[in-house]
């Protein structure tokens, strides 16, 4: 069989594509805006696509696009320091010429990348915002990969990517992993970015896959380097568990045909136990924060081998935990569903029940869903048809709607 050669223009697109977070961080470490470090890295990986083809693929082809960005970057910075020098001859200064970095402090974390997942994942930004910057700087992912992944227009990515730069730079947020409190506070930032994008890629909100496994791969690699450069942080260990976990049961969550398989249907053998491994492991240095109970949640599902092993005494605990530390009606709708495992649907009922005015669920389908099932348990088949049906009519996700109608249709027509 004939192998198809690598072209240099392959090489360097590959290559970009793994490095690509590390060299802008490398560079806006010098430049001091993550826009600008952007446009340096492009110019770079344009210069490679330029002479590689006609020069041959360098030994270390990431280590000549680092020092290609990080030479362009050193010359710009002399550039403004000259014209600054130029202008104070006539009395005059140069607002905007960076600063000659501050030295590093006792706790710094010396990583440009993690600089880099910090200033990406800025609270001064819309959450829409973070994660798209995130998933260009951090992720590697193209406009396009990202507005499909997450079903929006390629010029409103653009336009958030565009603006989020503009807002940083405007704001003067410096290239830094911040200290104390503020750490603390900013941390909870880029773990709720890592969450919302995994989340989007296992249950996505519109469309007609159930599942975008790629976003979920990127969302966990994010993670796990997070924990790596951040090992003493119990809470990252716990949202990587959690991923874990969850990117464990991918397969079986799908049919044949795309169609969702429910977690009781669920062919436990399709389940990945090397990530299962890996979840245990990080569950083991995880802290006691909403990330980590949500992960131990999910080892208890893990651990049981068949459905009907599944400790829910102690998931139905473990949400009452979780309630206590960030209350929430979803939380509440999701111990509702453990507490009807562990106690039966009778006392699960007047839970949901109570839950029905709560404006955030108001066009939440889960919530008609999962009182569906419990009318279902019940025996209440009419009206757990109706709360099928309305389910189905709220949800965004062609593949939702087609189990929600179909569940409906099984309790006969009106």
């Amino acid at each position: 069989m004939a192998v198809t050669a690598v072209t240099p223009a392959q090489t360097v697109e590959t290559v970009f594509r793994i490095e690509s977070a590390r060299i802008i961080a490398g560079v806006a470490r010098i430049v001091r805006d993550v826009g600008i470090a952007e446009e340096l890295a492009q110019d770079a990986l344009v210069a490679a696509l330029e002479q590689w083809p006609r020069s041959g693929i360098p030994d270390n082809p990431a280590g000549w696009l680092m020092a290609t960005a990080r030479h362009r970057a050193v010359d710009l910075v002399r550039r403004k320091e000259t014209y600054a020098r130029k202008l104070a001859e006539v009395g005059r200064t140069l607002e905007d010429v960076p600063p000659p970095p501050e030295p590093a402090a006792p706790d710094d974390i010396d990583d440009d990348v993690l600089r880099l997942v910090f200033t990406a994942c800025h609270p001064l930004l819309s959450a829409e915002a973070r994660i798209a910057l995130t998933l260009r700087l951090v992720g590697g992912l193209t406009t396009q990969e990202i507005a499909r992944a997450f079903l929006t227009s390629e010029p409103t990515v653009a336009q958030r990517i565009v603006r989020a730069k503009r807002a940083l730079a405007k704001a003067g947020v410096p290239f830094e992993v911040p200290y104390g409190a503020d750490r603390e506070d900013r941390l909870a930032s880029v773990l709720e970015v890592i969450y919302l994008v995994f989340n989007e890629g296992y249950s996505a909100t519109a469309g007609d896959d159930l599942v975008r496994p790629a976003l979920c791969e990127d969302a966990l690699r994010l993670a796990r380097v997070l924990a790596a450069l951040m090992p003493g942080e119990g809470e990252v260990h716990g949202l990587v568990a959690l991923l874990e976990f969850q990117g464990s049961r991918i397969a079986a969550r799908t049919g044949p045909d795309g169609e969702p398989v429910l977690l009781a249907d669920q062919n436990r053998a399709k389940w990945n136990r090397m990530l299962i491994r890996r979840g245990f492991d990080a569950l083991g240095r995880a802290g006691t924060g909403p990330y980590s109970v949500q992960a131990a949640i999910a080892g208890c599902h893990a651990r049981a081998v068949r459905y009907e092993d599944t400790d829910w005494g102690t998931i139905a605990a473990l949400y009452g935990r979780l309630v206590r530390l960030v209350p929430s009606p979803v939380v509440e709708l999701n111990r509702a569903v453990a507490v009807c495992m562990a106690e039966g649907p009778e006392v699960a009922l007047p839970l949901v029940d109570a839950l029905a005015a709560e404006p955030a669920l108001r066009a939440y389908h889960l919530l008609p869903s999962v009182r569906g099932d419990l009318l279902e348990r019940l025996g209440r088949r009419a009206e757990a048809r109706a709360e099928f049906e309305r389910a189905a009519s709220l949800t965004r996700n062609a593949r939702e709607r087609d189990l929600l109608l179909n569940r409906a249709r099984s309790h006969g027509t009106p």
